[in-house]
């Protein structure tokens, strides 16, 4: 298989997994408490990370700070996160935390173009449409706490990017450190769910290894892997696709309803997605040929101001 099909397949694994997250996580929420399930999510995540860092050395001072860091607001998103999915549907979580990647550019720079809003104001729009079920009504608290999510969690997407700019920061050293810190932040308030472990079945605790070890460990470093040796437009229109695999989960696997107006909200949220990561990747990236035609009218230009 040519190297580059199996990084895409690598990427849509990840999109595949991070969009069935929602469904398994709101699965899990109905048997468990929500600080108990993400406690269990980070401790076994932290413990296959202590045994695979036994291969590969110890941690840098760096690596242990900014670690630290990423985890408290890394645990901001998850708690967000899995409180909603708990009070909304899989489908309308995967779709609604999707809205990270238009907020995230709004966050990490100015000066945007008007068309990078218009598509943001598609997306919103969507958001409006997916959370109205039969008819127009406000949002429901989980949709809010998705919302909310989506909005802290461009904000760790950009505080990874000014974080890791510059700095040998290892990504299993980093996993690792912000497992630790959610195992340690979850762990009291936990405490009073953890006697209902030993009545959980075992459907339950594979929704937990399978929220931890391949919702978390596995994506994440498949991720880094995979965006280390293909484009970050390629990586981008891949992972896109999450809020797609997260509705196919909720309506498929999880029996959800879908209406007229929620298929339409679906539709234009996935839209004004793409819409506005094309419009924030030629902002930032201009195409060659404009850089071309910069660089030639900028020779000329000089050639006329020397002659």
């Amino acid at each position: 298989m040519p190297t580059t099909r199996r990084i895409d397949l690598v990427l849509l694994a990840v999109a595949v997994v991070w969009g069935s997250s929602y469904l398994t996580a709101k699965t899990a929420t109905d048997a468990l408490p929500v600080p108990t399930v993400l406690f269990l999510r980070y401790a076994v995540a932290a413990l296959a990370c202590a045994a695979v860092l036994r291969r590969f050395g110890g941690l840098t001072r760096d690596e242990k700070a900014y670690g630290c860091l990423l985890g408290l607001t890394q645990a901001a998103v998850l708690v967000l996160e899995t409180y909603g999915v708990a009070h909304t549907s899989a489908g309308n979580a995967g779709l609604i935390i999707s809205l990270t990647l238009v907020l995230t550019p709004v966050l990490d720079r100015v000066g945007l173009p008007g068309r990078f809003f218009l598509a943001a104001g598609v997306c919103m729009a969507g958001v409006g449409l997916l959370v109205s079920g039969n008819g127009l009504r406000a949002p429901g608290a989980g949709d809010l706490l998705m919302l909310a999510a989506a909005v802290v969690r461009a904000g760790h997407v950009v505080l990874v990017g000014r974080v890791t700019a510059g700095r040998a920061l290892r990504p299993l050293q980093l996993t690792a450190v912000q497992c630790a810190v959610g195992t340690a932040l979850f762990l009291v308030p936990a405490a009073p769910g953890l006697p209902a472990l030993a009545r959980t079945g075992a459907t339950t605790w594979a929704q937990l290894l399978y929220l931890a070890l391949f919702c978390g460990l596995f994506a994440f470093l498949a991720q880094t892997w995979a965006v280390q040796r293909t484009s970050a437009t390629r990586a981008g229109l891949l992972l896109g696709t999450e809020p797609v695999w997260a509705l196919l989960a909720g309506a498929g696997l999880g029996g959800e309803r879908l209406t007229g107006l929620s298929v339409l909200g679906a539709a234009l949220i996935v839209t004004g997605t793409y819409w506005g990561q094309a419009v924030e990747r030629a902002h930032r990236w201009p195409a060659p040929a404009a850089v071309r035609d910069a660089v030639r009218h900028g020779a000329g230009t000089g050639a006329a101001q020397a002659r």
